[in-house]
């Protein structure tokens, strides 16, 4: 559906996005993760023309988005971070103007009208003035402008940034919804937002792709092993005794603190860590030997993001968040 080669833009030296190849296949939600300053929208804005690459390619079904842009075009629906909305306009105005634009006229464009403001539940508000609108509702008309012409491909910049908690819930059942029918890309820096819609993730740090797969997959491909801290009424030499015979521990850290008390951190590769830590109780028991803690830290998506973004920042990146398109 969507093949994105060796794209890049520079500002002058700063590269904004340097060599980011992907591909997109139909249907699904996908999700586009990154810091502020990552390069997400500008790689969005050149994905649907709106800025121009200094390198690479962008082909949506086969058409180039630079050398045959009309064709393109027709297959992508775009909302951008800010709604390019016109605020004396009603809904049904608005999308009649954009629908126009994009070659839509007649009955077509009264059913597509109709059919976009019942996906997007604003029949109900379609004869106010926009600038009446809540800015949720606000959201839902810039998502409605997307859908006119009836694109295979729907991307949205930051579609819940600056709404309430009701509204962001309302909108991302909206997404949710529209990836039955569109393949649909979306842009967040907020990880919860992306693993709660998306069913594929790319994380992007810096203009560079660091990961891209199932939430599921990129844990088990990319998490640092789970930790287990605990402290035992013993000395650090019987508790190596105990831990030393128990398989699926990569890396054991002991501090005595004193009283015949020894702190232990664990890394495990285990997938489960209840199993290993199962085991590490009854190791201790059956030595008789009192485990005073044990506390569980199973490594997650946050811990993936975290790592491969913050190692590759460096402090750099925090006021270059995407440059003009």
């Amino acid at each position: 559906m969507i093949t994105v080669e060796h794209l890049t833009k520079c500002y002058g030296d700063f590269k904004a996005v340097e060599d980011l190849s992907f591909e997109i296949g139909e249907g699904a939600v996908y999700g586009f993760l990154g810091p502020n300053g990552a390069g997400k929208s500008t790689t969005m804005n050149i994905m649907t023309g709106c800025l121009s690459a200094t390198e690479g390619h962008v082909r949506i079904e086969g058409y180039d988005i630079f050398e045959e842009p009309m064709k393109a075009k027709r297959l992508i629906g775009y909302l951008p971070e800010q709604p390019p909305l016109y605020m004396n306009e009603t809904p049904v105005e608005y999308l009649r103007f954009v629908g126009e634009t994009k070659g839509v006229h007649g009955a077509e464009l009264k059913r597509q009208i109709d059919e976009v403001m019942e996906q997007t539940r604003i029949t109900q508000m379609r004869s106010r003035r926009i600038s009446q609108l809540s800015k949720g509702y606000r959201q839902r008309v810039g998502i409605a402008q997307a859908l006119m012409g009836s694109p295979r491909v729907v991307i949205l910049d930051e579609p819940t940034v600056g709404l309430d908690p009701i509204q962001i819930v309302e909108i991302r059942e909206l997404i949710r919804d529209l990836g039955r029918s569109h393949t649909v890309i979306l842009s967040s820096h907020i990880l919860s937002e992306v693993q709660t819609i998306c069913e594929e993730i790319l994380i992007i740090s810096r203009g560079k792709l660091v990961a891209f797969g199932r939430p599921g997959d990129l844990e088990r491909q990319l998490l640092s092993p789970s930790e287990i801290n605990l402290v035992a009424e013993t000395g650090e030499k019987e508790a190596r005794e105990i831990l030393e015979p128990l398989e699926h521990i990569t890396q054991a850290d002991f501090h005595a603190e004193g009283g015949e008390r020894v702190a232990v951190c664990l890394k495990t590769d285990q997938t489960d860590i209840h199993d290993i830590s199962r085991d590490i109780f009854f190791a201790f028991a059956r030595r008789g030997t009192a485990l005073l803690e044990m506390n569980l830290k199973k490594a997650n998506l946050e811990d993936v993001f975290l790592e491969l973004t913050e190692k590759d920042q460096g402090g750099s990146a925090e006021n270059k968040e995407e440059e003009p398109a």
